[in-house]
This record gives structure tokens, sequence and C-alpha cells, in this order.
């Protein structure tokens, strides 16, 4: 490692390249390593040739090359200049040799299509390059029914993501579901990593049936955390069937574990006892380019809000947005907090309003010095 490149790791800056981790082109080149034959032969059978007309009749090497170039592939053209008995024989032989030539190419090329994998191999490269495009972009581990509604929703929200999964009809699923990124590898291998970019990707989300993938999948992607030597860890989704396997996951590494039952056992009872609140979620929150969004935003330390009532940044004035929650630092949720309330550092403000308004009070929530249209 350079010592510029040791310099831009340690102060944190990205280097961005297009280039895959995973080289292909060693598979590939063995793949074309049957053409090597046939390739030195015409270069041997032009080189004698040419100097088999400049002997035997003397040709200048220029006409010696067209003639032996007409010859040899067989195209119909005449003669360059008059040819004596010898050339004759000579060009009949060249011809000959030239046919056989030509048709132990196209038998090696044939063979090589059918019984190799160069197409598959030349299409995963084309793939790999433009996942080593993405920046910030997730890692979905395993197909099945959670990865094809999560992939709706990012191709909706503008989420860039790869899908890993070893199943041999990838590409075919891939087109199926609209998948604009894939890997065809097992999950918790390097190899699937370095495919997949990996080293620059926001988070990993794994949504396997099986816990044990789950336990396997975050246990890999922490330790190839750690080997990449990574500044900002990865955001780490999963989800369980029961509450005993989320906590595991959750020990393991996992940040965010989704149990199915208990999310749709909530689900389930607001609807039973407010059944006209059914689709606000659906309309309100989930939906693309909607007017009213809703989003966590951590309080740093150095923050000019710390120890600072609520009330004194007044964002529903400035941008129509309202605090309707304060996670303490502790792990204590207030909801519907006052605004006398004080704000303390590392905790988080829940906030609505549209995605314009969060974004301005994201910015202004994060300053270290009181902004000047707040002293006013």
């Amino acid at each position: 490692m350079s010592i510029f490149h040791k310099l831009k790791k340690s102060l944190g800056w990205e280097l961005r390249s297009s280039k895959p981790e995973y080289d292909l082109n060693p598979l590939i080149y063995s793949q074309l390593k049957p053409f090597r034959v046939p390739l030195v032969l015409v270069q041997l059978l032009m080189m004698i040739g040419t100097v088999g007309y400049v002997l035997i009749d003397g040709f200048p090497i220029l006409d010696a090359i067209y003639q032996t170039g007409i010859t040899f592939t067989t195209v119909g053209f005449g003669e360059v200049a008059p040819i004596s008995d010898a050339g004759r024989f000579f060009t009949v032989t060249l011809i000959i040799i030239g046919f056989a030539l030509f048709t132990l190419s196209i038998a090696v090329l044939i063979e090589a299509i059918i019984k190799g994998n160069l197409i598959e191999l030349y299409k995963e490269r084309n793939m790999l390059y433009k996942i080593a495009r993405l920046r910030r972009h997730f890692v979905i581990f395993h197909h099945n029914e959670y990865t094809i509604q999560l992939a709706r929703q990012f191709r909706e929200n503008h989420v860039p993501f790869v899908v890993v999964d070893p199943r041999e009809d990838m590409e075919e699923i891939a087109k199926e579901y609209h998948y604009p990124y894939y890997v065809c590898e097992e999950s918790f291998t390097e190899k699937a990593f370095l495919k997949s970019h990996l080293s620059s990707a926001k988070g990993v989300i794994t949504l396997s049936r099986n816990i044990s993938d789950n336990i396997t999948l975050i246990a890999s992607v922490r330790l190839y955390e750690k080997e990449l030597g990574r500044n900002k860890p990865f955001l780490i989704i999963s989800n369980a069937e029961t509450q005993h396997d989320k906590e595991r996951l959750k020990k393991l590494g996992a940040d965010k574990v989704v149990a199915s039952p208990s999310l749709m056992a909530k689900r389930v009872s607001a609807m039973a006892v407010r059944p006209d609140m059914e689709n606000v979620l659906e309309e309100f929150l989930y939906k693309p380019d909607t007017p009213i969004d809703m989003e966590e935003v951590l309080v740093r330390e150095d923050s000019w809000l710390v120890s600072r009532q609520l009330k004194d940044i007044h964002l529903r004035d400035r941008y129509k947005v309202s605090v309707i929650g304060i996670t303490e630092k502790r792990g204590r949720f207030i909801q519907m907090p006052k605004g006398t309330i004080v704000i303390e550092g590392n905790c988080k403000l829940l906030l609505v309003g549209n995605q314009k308004g969060i974004a301005k009070a994201k910015i202004l929530v994060n300053q270290k010095y009181m902004p000047e249209e707040c002293t006013k």
C-alpha cells in the first residue's frame, strides 16, 4: 500500500474506483487458451506463405503478404502477378492447409462456446463493473418473498442495492423481479463480498428464513468489516421468527432485527382497534414522493441544541416539522414531548413533516453553533 493510499485511508477519504474487487480475467483467459494454437498456426502460415512467394516468384513483400492473405482465406481474387508452376503448386498447398486450419479454428470455437462458460463469464464481468460503480448501496442476501417486496420498495425510493444468492437461475430471477444488480454466489463467502462491492456499501440485509444462515452471515460480515478497517461499521438488518432469535441476532452484531410474527401481530391489532387507520402508513409513510415523512435525527454532543429547551428550535414555525418523540441517551422514549423539555447530547428526535423540511431540520440540529436565524 502506497503512502498516498495510507494517507487517504487515515483521513477517511473514500478511494473511488470503478474496477471490480474480484477479477474474472484469469478465468476468461483460461477459457481462451484453446484459441492459442489456431492463432499461432495462422500467423505461422502467413509467414511461410509470404516467404514462399518471395523466394519462389520474387514477389515484393507487400504483394507476397497480400497474395498469401487472399489465398489463405480463399476469397476468390486472382493472382497479383504471374506465378510459375512451382508457385501454383505452393498456392494449392497453401489453400489446402489454410482450409484445414480454418476448419480446426471453427471446431475449437464451437467447442469453447458449448463446453465452456465464456459467454456467462463476460456477462458476469459486465455486471461486476456495473456493481463496482455503486457507492453507499445495500447488499441483500438470499432471494425470497421478503427480498422481492424489499427490492420493489428500494426501486421506488431509488435506493441502490445488490441481491446475492447462489441459485443457478439467478439471471432469470433477476429479470423476472427486476433486480438491477445481482451476484450468484454463496452468501457468506469472501467471493460474494468482493463481487457485491461490500467495502463501499452502506449496509447489509439478510432475510433468510433459516436463523443459522443469518447468524453465519452477520458473523462473517463483522469479521470482514474488521479486515477492511472501516471507520463506520456496516448497518446490518435481519429478520427473525421469534423474540429469542431476535435477541441472539442483536448480540451477534445485527443493528436492526425485524421479528415477523411480532410485527404482524402489532399490525393486526392496530387494524382491529382502529379500523379507519388501516391504510395510513401505506398512504403517507411507505409510498414514494409522499408529502409526509418521518425520520429520527441524532443530536450530537457538540450540537448547539444540547442543554437547550425544545421550544428554542421553532421547527414547526420554520420548516413545518414537528417533534413527536425523543429517545434519551439511556434508551427511554418520551412521546409527544413538551416544549420545556431540555435536549441532551446523543438523544434522538423523532421528526414528522415533509422531506424538504426534515432535511433542513437535520442541518439545523447538527450545527455546532447557533444559527443566526435562531437568534432573531
